[in-house]
């Protein structure tokens, strides 16, 4: 199958403003909508619903319903064209697979939400830059942490690449400073055993720490 052909250029500023993009893998939309709220009282409003999530579709209904444009949320983990339709129907900003299949990464194009496709090699940024993604995902980023990514900037100096994996607050500034257009934070913001046990102060900690980095680093002029 040939490449999708690329997007009209798009303002990536959503994606920028929010800076951090919690990937949420919770157990139950219950505790995907409690583990929302404890991150938006700690300050990250960039929310990412992966489909590992029972009933996804409908924790981003409810989330756009509760707090609408104070939140960029979107659906993560889009495997099929289906679940992308599904996502953007329920309003999700944002679509992110993490790979680059021509078929998925299409659909999700097709839908005019903001296209995120994931890639580690720089093989695999090629594909997705050809594909005309907004966003190359770079996971598992924890592999070659900073240097990797600042290594990637040698053959793609322009592209905006968002590592995912092995992002916390102490790295945040190093993510930034290796050309991060924004950064995906998964297990070390939204930890499993948070998660499971409905531990929403923890989660709250949590993203006020990275909030917290956030700003620093946009102090410092690392980030806008």
């Amino acid at each position: 199958m040939s490449p999708a052909t690329p997007s009209a250029s798009r303002s990536l500023d959503p994606v920028r403003s929010a800076g951090v993009l919690a990937v949420l893998r919770a157990p139950s939309p219950g505790s995907a909508l409690d583990a929302i709220d404890a991150l938006i009282r700690g300050g990250i409003t960039g929310i990412e619903v992966t489909y590992s999530t029972p009933d996804a579709a409908a924790v981003i209904a409810q989330v756009i319903d509760r707090y609408g444009d104070d939140v960029f949320v979107g659906a993560g983990t889009v495997m099929t064209p289906a679940q992308a339709h599904e996502a953007a129907e329920a309003g999700a900003a944002f679509l992110v697979s993490p790979g680059t299949l021509p078929d998925t990464t299409a659909a999700i194009q097709a839908t005019g939400a903001l296209t995120m496709t994931g890639a580690l090699t720089p093989t695999e940024v090629m594909t997705a830059l050809r594909f005309g993604v907004d966003v190359v995902k770079i996971f598992p980023a924890s592999l070659g942490g900073p240097p990797y990514l600042r290594a990637l900037r040698g053959p793609f100096p322009d592209a905006p690449l968002m590592p995912t994996g092995g992002v916390t607050p102490e790295n945040l500034a190093d993510w930034f400073r290796s050309g991060a257009v924004a950064v995906g934070a998964g297990g070390d913001l939204l930890p499993g055993s948070a998660l499971a046990a409905g531990d929403t102060d923890e989660i709250e900690r949590r993203a006020r720490l990275f909030a917290d980095a956030l700003r620093a680093v946009r102090s410092e002029g690392i980030a806008t």
